[in-house]
């Protein structure tokens, strides 16, 4: 099977795992130049008891606010938590906020209907999503929110045009969206920890499956969408 439909596709797949991961070391490098008490997990932690409940409430609100706004990748957020509060307590964190912002979104959608939704997301986003997520079930759900790079945030608003109740929702996506932030927070645990080798290892495979998500995301939709249904659960 052909990863990228084009040579076009392929090259931009490229730089987009090229530009994220010199992301990731400018930021290590600017942080550890001018903030160097950051790169210090221990002097961090420190820092940051002095706001009490606030800094794991602000990191949950963030995480809540991206879902909703979407203006920042869940998992650059996952991995900040990684980095600040460790791998349980930054998944925690991280889950929770999804699950709040999820939550939010499904049920904004639910009050305010299809022109509310229309509003927020690309049309082409709800072209492509609509007519899937208004006939699948949660197996298929469950399969499309796992995979990294797919449009999840969106999935959450067009859910709430569905006849799918909030507990049902939730309880998909907070396993289906679970792995993935159990490897960026992890991943952030290691980068504070020092190990960077199996820090950056750890992103490259959230950036790579993301990539493949991404360009492949009609075809994963199409399969789910003739496979779903002849599921006997």
């Amino acid at each position: 099977m052909r990863l990228f439909a084009s040579a076009s596709d392929r090259r931009r797949g490229i730089l987009a795992v090229v530009a994220v991961l010199l992301a990731f070391v400018g930021l290590y490098l600017l942080v550890r130049e001018y903030l160097g008490f950051i790169t210090n997990a221990e002097a961090l932690r420190v820092w940051l008891r002095q706001f009490g409940v606030l800094a794991p409430l602000v990191f949950i609100a963030i995480q809540a606010l991206q879902v909703i706004v979407a203006p920042i990748p869940g998992q650059v957020v996952a991995l900040v938590a990684g980095y600040l509060f460790g791998p349980f307590w930054g998944t925690v964190y991280s889950v929770t906020g999804v699950l709040i912002g999820s939550a939010i979104a499904f049920s904004l959608a639910k009050r305010y209907g299809r022109s509310f939704v229309e509003d927020v997301l690309h049309p082409d986003v709800v072209a492509r999503f609509d007519e899937f997520v208004d006939t699948v079930g949660v197996p298929g759900l469950f399969a499309f929110v796992i995979i990294p790079g797919l449009p999840d945030d969106a999935i959450c608003f067009l859910s709430g045009l569905t006849k799918w109740k909030l507990p049902t929702f939730i309880a998909v996506i907070s396993v289906g969206r679970l792995p993935a932030y159990v490897f960026t927070v992890y991943a952030g645990g290691q980068l504070a920890s020092g190990r960077f080798l199996s820090g950056f290892g750890l992103i490259l495979t959230v950036v790579l499956a993301s990539v493949v998500g991404y360009y492949k995301q009609e075809a994963i939709r199409d399969v789910l969408a003739r496979v779903e249904p002849r599921l006997p659960f």
